[in-house]
């Protein structure tokens, strides 16, 4: 199991914040036609809920934007993850299958409104802090190439920056042949969400990764 704590700046500026963590071992393969369904099924049930004037409204991601404005980065800048997916949606554009860990991922993300960095545990190194990042902290995001990421809440291991609710870092990313799943969910409205989205998440990586020895932990 990994050790994630969470740093006083960060707690002075969201202290209501609760990462729920979940450490397993995965197979991950393609994704196949039936987790493609319930992405496609989700998808059609935001269109009906949230607008793309709204969907800002949404619980988690209101929750995420307002402690953007807190640690001073722009929610409209830099979206979370969770806004940005489901703003795909509401445009009409398709998303992308990726493999069957990070759709789980995304699907959830969809589903629940809170940004979710999934990370492939072999390459973290050391214990986990969340805190908030820096001027000039190198970051190079998935499909982004450098991120600033001053002022975004931010997770470090022992080499550096591996994730934000806005993007994760290339070096900790899941790929294809990743055994060993690292999932931080953020949720900066305390945990009573969280506990759902947790059975959630096993649920599915179990079905469409063959989870095992799974560990979970919420940290506050």
């Amino acid at each position: 199991m990994i050790h994630v704590t969470i740093s006083p700046e960060l707690q002075q500026c969201c202290p209501s914040l609760a990462l729920g963590i979940i450490c397993c071992q995965i197979q991950n393969q393609p994704t196949s036609p039936e987790l493609w369904q319930e992405i496609e099924t989700t998808a059609q049930r935001l269109k009906t809920a949230y607008t793309l004037e709204n969907i800002k409204t949404q619980p988690q991601i209101f929750a995420t934007r307002e402690v953007y404005k807190k640690t001073g980065k722009d929610p409209n800048r830099y979206r979370p993850s969770s806004e940005a997916l489901c703003r795909r949606i509401l445009r009409d554009m398709p998303l992308y299958q990726i493999s069957a860990v990070v759709d789980v991922i995304n699907l959830i993300s969809i589903e629940t409104g809170f940004s979710i960095g999934g990370f492939d545990a072999a390459q973290v190194v050391g214990d986990v802090t969340a805190g908030i990042g820096n001027e000039a902290e190198p970051f190079e995001a998935i499909g982004r190439g450098l991120l600033n990421v001053a002022g975004l809440p931010i997770l470090r291991d022992q080499i550096g920056a591996i994730g934000t609710p806005t993007s994760d870092v290339l070096r900790t990313s899941l790929q294809m042949n990743s055994q060993q799943l690292y999932m931080n969910i953020n949720s900066y409205s305390g945990k009573s969400a969280l506990l759902p989205a947790i059975d959630r998440s096993i649920f599915l990586l179990q079905k469409y990764v063959a989870a095992s020895l799974i560990e979970t932990i919420i940290v506050e």
